[in-house]
């Protein structure tokens, strides 16, 4: 069959001709005779071809090759400028082809080894600016909730100076209890949201960000316990930023290698929270009183009474400082994250927009522009050239929103989705948050209460009392909780997640928490010196903290492989956020409650070794789980999906 090609050229200066013997594409320029050629190839069929120039007043613009006789269509961007002269690909092509014959046009490529892959690194993961989108935006929530336990009692008590110990200690339960219960309630409705094609992941992260946003700025300026309240029920509400991030990193790092770093990204930002947040708000509450040389009465900042609004609103400052992270966090996300869900990706998103115009405001050299596929061009952008006449400015639909109008109609239901697997590990999930939750609090409760006197420890298990560290000692443990942790999650985890995969680390390391549980209130009966107290204790949390960080990323990770729909991926997601917030909710009160019942009736301990055998209730049911094939867009199969496109 007759094929012809017609190229049409947007440049003025340049002319291009066409070459049947040597089959390739010649531009003449007039400085340094350098060919012109696209990146991708094209195929000859040895017949003519036609080219023509188009005048046009605005310069370089892409240009268009149609093959009609293999429905193939190609655009030429414009070429970087370049000094010296360059072979094109085609050209040598053509010189091999002529040594060795024309045989080798159309022998294949060699098809990699499982030896070519590279090792997965943390500079190999892909799309590396939006992962670090979603890591800023994700560090707003353990910096504002981290910063409270500095001065949370402390506020609580300005509110009402006449209550007691007791009753400030339960306010604080409650307003903990708020957040996550409000969380519980609405997550899975944010999932369900998140995976409407109206809505989407964006806006529904949006909207969490905002929310936490407003519901700092109105905690910090609270003046009863009653507002506080509120706007941490506000606050937990509108907040449904983990579910939605885990599914738009799932969605990123679309081939399942790179599951186990990208989704540690989330943990991590935990850490570096536990390890920033009470020095900012230690440092930044009641900041008159903190600092009365610098804002206090009759100080050049203060002026003659101080700070006015610092003296009404002592506890705003941290909460203001956060609040502008967070405003950098929205802005960020606005601006810079692209939308994931497989059809609302394709709505018209006016804020990535305005980001690339910012972006090339500011980008002070121009981008060269190279050969691309047509496929990657937008609807409307360049005119498309069938069989010598010009169409509309708009392509057919792709191949990959067709599918996705096609998911959108086979979405399974709402029951479809509960499987037997996901319900175990959802619940294995629940379990873990229940116990890991209720450690962090009963620490810094267990930290600083009183050692009980030396002839009240009856026996191996009768004894009461805790380690009796100062608030200074108790924000040293603190940071040396983040400090272990943080690189076990950088270094060592995914070196041996990737060794022993996913589900058989976690059923390795969560028999650590147990034995951690059960020796954490041996260490009250340690002789009171530091050089005995405090390795103890550091051998204790560091063997609870590398059994948290290679269980919890597992927990996610086995989560997002039950689902082999992305359709309902955020539903799963919002509802194991929700699992988690119940969990976090009723650890805390449990073992707040424990913990109480042990010191007044001289058996603390009875509540840690309670804490292990839940532990190892979750460590038998790993046995019955599996890890499911999640959605996994491997290479090859991306590679196979372009080529659809392509030939559709």
């Amino acid at each position: 069959m007759q094929t012809t090609q017609a190229l049409h050229s947007h440049r003025v200066d340049d002319g291009l001709e066409a070459d049947d013997d040597s089959r390739h594409l010649r531009r003449q320029d007039s400085h340094d005779g350098g060919y012109l050629h696209p990146s991708s190839s094209f195929e000859h069929h040895g017949h003519s071809s036609a080219a023509s120039n188009v005048d046009d007043s605005e310069g370089d613009v892409s240009t268009v090759i149609y093959d009609g006789g293999s429905a193939r269509t190609a655009v030429l961007a414009p070429a970087p400028e370049i000094g010296h002269c360059r072979r094109s690909s085609v050209d040598r092509i053509d010189d091999d082809s002529s040594e060795d014959g024309d045989d080798d046009l159309d022998e294949p490529d060699r098809a990699p080894s499982p030896g070519d892959e590279k090792p997965v690194t943390w500079a190999s993961l892909p799309k590396k600016g939006q992962l670090a989108i979603i890591t800023v935006a994700r560090l707003s929530e353990p910096l504002a909730q981290t910063s409270l336990q500095a001065y949370l009692f402390y506020q609580l008590k300005s509110f009402d100076p006449s209550l007691p110990d007791s009753a400030i200690s339960s306010q604080a339960g409650i307003l903990q209890g708020s957040f996550t219960a409000a969380q519980f309630v609405t997550a899975v409705w944010w999932g369900r949201l998140a995976d409407a094609d109206w809505m989407g992941r964006k806006r529904v992260l949006l909207i969490g960000l905002t929310g936490t946003c407003l519901s700092t700025l109105g905690f910090g300026f609270s003046r009863s316990f009653v507002s506080a309240a509120i706007f941490r029920t506000l606050g937990g509400a509108l907040n449904s930023n983990i579910g939605v991030m885990r599914t738009m990193i799932a969605e990123i790092t679309q081939e399942k290698k790179y599951q186990s770093r990208a989704l540690l990204l989330l943990p991590m930002c935990f850490n570096i929270g536990v390890i920033i947040g009470p020095i900012l708000g230690g440092m930044l509450a009641d900041p008159v009183n903190s600092y009365p040389d610098v804002l206090g009465p009759g100080t050049f900042l203060g002026g003659k009474n101080g700070v006015w609004w610092m003296e009404h609103w002592p506890y705003a400052l941290p909460n203001i400082l956060i609040a502008l992270y967070l405003l950098s966090s929205i802005v960020a996300v606005f601006l810079g994250l692209e939308e994931t869900h497989e059809v609302a990706r394709y709505r018209e998103d006016w804020g990535r927009k305005l980001g690339r115009r910012l972006g090339n405001v500011f980008t002070r050299h121009r981008v060269p522009k190279y050969y691309r596929p047509l496929r990657n061009y937008e609807e409307d952008d360049g005119d498309l050239f069938h069989e010598g006449s010009v169409t509309s400015r708009s392509l057919p639909t792709s191949p990959s929103r067709a599918r996705a109008r096609a998911m959108r109609h086979q979405r399974p239901s709402f029951q479809q989705i509960w499987t037997r697997n996901v319900v175990l590990t959802l619940f294995v999930q629940f379990l873990l948050s229940i116990h890991t939750s209720a450690f962090n609090s009963m620490t810094f409760v267990f930290l600083p209460t009183p050692r009980a006197p030396e002839d009240s420890h009856h026996g191996f298990f009768h004894f009461g009392g805790g380690l009796g560290l100062s608030s200074s000692r108790v924000g040293l443990a603190t940071a040396i909780i983040g400090v272990i942790g943080l690189p076990l999650q950088l270094f060592v985890y995914p070196a041996v997640q990737e060794r022993l995969g996913t589900l058989t680390s976690f059923r390795i390391f969560l028999p650590f928490s147990p034995l951690a549980y059960a020796l954490m209130p041996f260490l009250v009966l340690i002789p009171r010196l530091a050089w005995l107290v405090w390795p103890s204790f550091t051998v204790v949390i560091a063997i609870q903290v590398i059994s948290r960080t290679f269980a919890l990323p597992a927990s996610v990770i086995l989560v997002q492989n039950c689902v082999t729909d992305s359709t309902v991926l955020g539903t799963v997601n919002g509802f194991a956020q929700s699992v988690m917030s119940a969990a976090r909710t009723l650890g805390p009160l449990l073992g707040g409650w424990g913990l109480g019942l042990g010191l007044a009736n001289n058996m603390v301990g009875a509540v840690w070794w309670a804490l292990a055998i839940e532990a190892g209730l979750g460590w038998i049911l790993l046995w019955y789980i599996y890890e499911g094939q999640g959605i996994d867009r491997s290479k090859n199969t991306l590679e196979e999906e372009e080529e659809d496109e392509d030939e559709e």
